[in-house]
């Protein structure tokens, strides 16, 4: 079933389900790359590396062939925010940040997340910023999922949620225009999902909903600038950036972080469903 006005895509909790378990796979190839991440690997290595794990699994890597895109993840390194393609020049070095953007397809459904890695020791303040994103996002997944259970949340809730954390966190900068998406049959539906804005506004939070939640985060100014490949957005300063992404479902009880191997307990409690047939671990 679909909103005429943005076209949501609303899905059974079978249906959910599903989302799952490729939320399983994408959790399963950040797991594996987090461990690769090191000096002298290559952005090139860990594409490759993601692949041979979706489809070791019976997935199809989501992005790869998405609008041209030639990789399976997205390898967005330093001053890069996001869409980064992997190459086997982009050698890591002690200090770097790397966020990885990756996405999987099984049985015709998508789950999509994004893990914020630093390369051996890297400068505290870039560690607390991915604290920050991440706190941040758990923030707005809660909200969400408490917005889910009053039957009066709406989509901005979520957004407002993740500005408030951060900026209680300090002085960061928060990407402007991107941000999160619906998901399902398809890897980027309708809603656009802010990580900034009031609350109240938007589609209503309903049980069907998927969404996912990234928030992007810049140690200077949030302007971006994208580069001549048609991909990869920079920070117009070239200040480090970082970008972290779960996909959460929503049922009638509770949310579930699809891509999170817990399903999202340990961070969310009793806010996580308890749907019958669906994993928490």
């Amino acid at each position: 079933m679909r909103t005429p006005s943005l076209d949501i895509e609303y899905k059974t909790p079978e249906q959910l389900t599903k989302m799952r378990e490729a939320g399983l796979v994408v959790a399963s190839a950040l797991a594996r790359l987090r461990d690769a991440i090191a000096p002298g690997v290559s952005t090139a290595d860990l594409d490759a590396l993601a692949e041979s794990v979706v489809r070791e699994a019976g997935a199809v890597p989501s992005f790869k062939g998405y609008h041209g895109f030639p990789a399976t993840i997205c390898s967005s390194v330093n001053e890069q925010i996001v869409h980064a393609i992997p190459a086997s020049t982009q050698v890591l070095r002690e200090g770097d940040v790397i966020s990885i953007d990756c996405g999987a397809i099984l049985d015709g459904w998508h789950g999509d997340a994004a893990v914020t890695v630093g390369v051996g020791q890297i400068d505290p303040k870039v560690e607390r910023m991915i604290t920050v994103a991440e706190d941040a996002m758990w923030a707005g997944i809660a909200a969400g999922a408490r917005a889910l259970r009053t039957g009066r949340g709406r989509l901005t809730d979520i957004s407002a949620a993740i500005e408030a954390s951060i900026r209680g966190a300090g002085r960061y900068g928060i990407v402007r225009g991107y941000g999160g998406h619906g998901i399902g049959t398809e890897m980027h539906q309708d809603p656009h999902v802010l990580n900034y804005g009031r609350p109240g506004k938007g589609p209503r939070l309903v049980p069907g909903l998927a969404l996912a939640i990234e928030p992007m985060l810049t140690l200077g100014s949030p302007d971006t600038v994208e580069l001549a490949d048609g991909w990869t957005v920079i920070t117009r300063d070239r200040s480090t950036a970082v970008h972290v992404e779960h996909t959460v479902a929503f049922f009638a009880d509770g949310v579930l972080v699809t891509t999170a191997d817990d399903g999202g307990r340990e961070r969310l409690g009793e806010l996580v469903t308890t749907v019958a047939g669906v994993r928490s671990s």
